[in-house]
């Protein structure tokens, strides 16, 4: 578990008396939400519960557990995430300097994989203590799905606990949030998130950790990734924008992860917008000047609309026609605002 979640974790104790069937921990992409809950899992099925909460490590139960095969334990997570270990996969995210192959696995989790948790639930313990689902993210459930698990948690099955997170609550069925317990799992501090980020050899880890909005695991990816290159071309682009510009950076990035190249420049966006309103930047502290520059000229009329477009366009981003077209139309559509 990680320094930030202990207070968490206390809380968390508090509902083990009267254990809710269904619990969705939610938070900011970047936490640790996946960890968490996959920790809370093996309490609930260890059968040596140590005074604070924590599983044993070492009764039968846990061994299982840690050997990714418990017969009372169900992990269900889009079939993108299946090669990933357990954890902070919850957040989705391919590693940002990865193209994406052109037979990708689906980032959905699909009403046969709610369906195959049936025989599981209908049949008894193997230890006749809890059964548990873990599921992640939550806003991957595509609407058949969404529709199968909500009748599971509208009539749940006796000593079975579902845990949920989700990185959007905003995204989920209104039906579902409404038949789980939400249990928040907020961002850290900026300092422990960073002393967290030192601790584990990170280079520059505060321009990571700004550079993902606090979120320490976030970081820890990026900077693991080695997307840095192409996050400084973006990012050099932005600061300078210009036709010619857009087209040779375009062809550089053409091959980079496109998800990760619009939330890129969302955050720049978010920048240039918040030092306009507010004197203020977050994301990229490194390049305070040019953003000051851009927030001096360019209409916040502008900047409103080419932050409703970039979001228009992530909906699309995994599935482009063309990647360097796509890229091309994204840098001449900001050229066009900011230049």
């Amino acid at each position: 578990m990680y320094p930030w979640q202990v207070d968490a974790w206390s809380r968390l104790q508090q509902m083990r008396e009267r254990l809710p069937h269904a619990i969705l921990f939610h938070g900011p992409l970047g936490v640790g939400k996946a960890d968490f809950m996959e920790t809370f899992a093996q309490a609930l099925l260890c059968e040596n519960v140590r005074p604070d909460g924590h599983a044993c490590g070492e009764c039968a139960s846990c061994g299982w557990f840690l050997q990714n095969n418990h017969p009372d334990y169900r992990r269900v997570r889009p079939e993108a995430l299946e090669d990933e270990p357990a954890g902070e996969a919850e957040e989705g995210a391919e590693p940002a300097g990865k193209a994406k192959s052109s037979k990708a696995p689906s980032k959905e989790i699909k009403i046969e994989q709610i369906r195959a948790l049936a025989d599981f639930m209908n049949i008894s313990t193997h230890r006749q203590g809890l059964r548990v689902v873990v599921l992640y993210p939550a806003e991957a459930l595509n609407m058949p799905a969404s529709n199968a698990l909500l009748k599971t948690l509208e009539e749940p099955p006796p000593g079975t606990v579902f845990l949920l997170a989700s990185n959007s609550l905003d995204r989920l069925l209104p039906t579902i949030l409404s038949r789980c317990r939400k249990f928040a799992l907020p961002m850290p501090a900026h300092e422990e998130a960073l002393a967290w980020l030192k601790a584990q050899g990170v280079q520059d880890a505060d321009s990571w950790l700004r550079e993902q909005g606090g979120a320490p695991l976030a970081a820890l990816r990026e900077s693991e990734s080695g997307s840095r290159e192409d996050l400084d071309t973006l990012l050099h682009f932005l600061a300078t924008p210009s036709v010619d510009g857009a087209l040779r950076t375009a062809d550089k990035l053409s091959k980079a992860a496109l998800p990760a190249l619009v939330a890129w420049q969302q955050r720049w966006l978010y920048d240039v917008l918040s030092m306009k309103l507010s004197g203020r930047i977050r994301y990229y502290p490194r390049y305070q000047r040019e953003v000051s520059q851009l927030a001096g000229r360019v209409p916040t009329a502008k900047l409103n609309r080419a932050i409703k477009g970039l979001g228009e366009r992530r909906a699309v981003a995994d599935h482009p026609l063309s990647a360097k077209l796509f890229v091309e139309d994204m840098l001449l559509e900001y050229t066009s605002c900011c230049a």
